[in-house]
This record gives structure tokens, sequence and C-alpha cells, in this order.
């Protein structure tokens, strides 16, 4: 299976390369890594447990591990700030487990080659079928199925709405891991986001 996803660029690769077995030895699944540039270089890592979710002082575990690592690989020439978070609501989806797991969601997927003329494909999720990522596109009876090879994917994202706000936050709050204070105003958050009133993530 291609890595290309979790590591988009030659320069991500030798990170991610290094610090999938960290992330994975300390019990973590490596959801994505991306060196973004500009006046301050900074080293993004996104990071969850196996069955979704992370907190703060996991991810300052993950940071400390990580850095000490990082001192002596060295893959990174220029001086960079490293960020350690969770995944976000709206996350990206870079394997292929992340399209099964969140069947019946939202998603904005883009292909590096056009296929049919067309490379951004925005629909429901209808899982996977073998290496294939499945997507509903259209509605009602004008619902077409479409099968986009896994490796052929560029970029991928779960969209912001309010089911998928209300079943994370459900999922977060029923494990114990959200207070119920947290959970209205995150909610409240998420449907402004998806109204067009929120802040646009890049």
């Amino acid at each position: 299976m291609s890595n290309d996803l979790i590591a988009k660029t030659a320069i991500d690769r030798r990170p991610a390369e290094i610090l999938t077995p960290v992330i994975e030895g300390m019990g973590f699944d490596l959801v994505r890594v991306r060196l973004m540039g500009g006046k301050a270089v900074r080293l993004q890592i996104m990071a969850e447990r196996p069955g979704g979710g992370i907190e703060v002082d996991e991810c300052g575990e993950i940071s400390s591990a990580v850095s000490a690592v990082l001192d002596v690989e060295d893959p990174i020439e220029d001086a960079f700030t490293l960020e350690v978070s969770s995944p976000g609501i709206d996350r990206p989806l870079t394997r292929l487990k992340d399209f099964a797991d969140f069947e019946g969601y939202e998603a904005r997927l883009e292909t590096a080659e056009p296929i049919d003329g067309r490379k951004r494909f925005k629909g429901v999720l209808a899982g996977v079928e073998g290496n294939e990522v499945l997507i509903n596109i259209g509605t009602g009876a004008d619902t077409v199925t479409v099968g986009i090879e896994f490796d052929w994917l560029s970029e991928a994202k779960l969209i912001l709405t309010d089911e998928l706000v209300r079943d994370m936050l459900k999922a977060r709050k029923d494990a114990g891991t959200l207070n119920q204070d947290d959970f209205d105003e995150i909610q409240a958050e998420g449907s402004a986001q998806e109204s067009g009133q929120g802040p646009e993530e890049d």
C-alpha cells in the first residue's frame, strides 16, 4: 500500500520513515506528516490511538519522544518547530482503513491524475473494495457509486457536517474523554463552521 497520503512529498517521507516505528512503538498510529514551509518551518505530526482519539498529554509524550529521535537522526536541514496534534473532526483520510471506518460520512477526494476528466470528487464514503475507495456521488435516484484506486488519491478528507460533529463528539463523550460543557461548545462551533460562519481550515 502506498504511504503517499501520510507523507505526501519526498521531504515528508524521511521523517515519516523515522517516526513511524517510534509512534507505533508507543501504541499510537501515525496519521499524517507534513513539513510546512514559510517564514518558520513547521513539522506537523498527526497521531491517534488505534481506535481513534488522542489526549493533550499523549501529544506531549509523542512530542518528547519524537524530538529526541529527530535530534539524533536530523532529517530536516532547517530549524523547525514541532507540532503534534490529533487529526481533528474534519480529518484527513490517509490510510485505506480510514475510508472503511468513516463509511457513510461526506468526504472530498482528489486524485493525482484526472479520472474521466475530473480530479475532485465530493460525496458520501461507501467503504472499500479491495484496494478501491468507494464514494457515492449525487443524490437520490441520480446517485452513482465511483470506485477510485487508493494509490491514485493525492488528497482526501472528511467534510465537517453537523452529523459528523455530533457522532464524533458522542463517541468521545461515551469514551469519557469529553465533558458536557466542552461537548456543547464544540457542537455549536461545528454548526457555525458548517454554515460558513466559522474559520476555514487550509
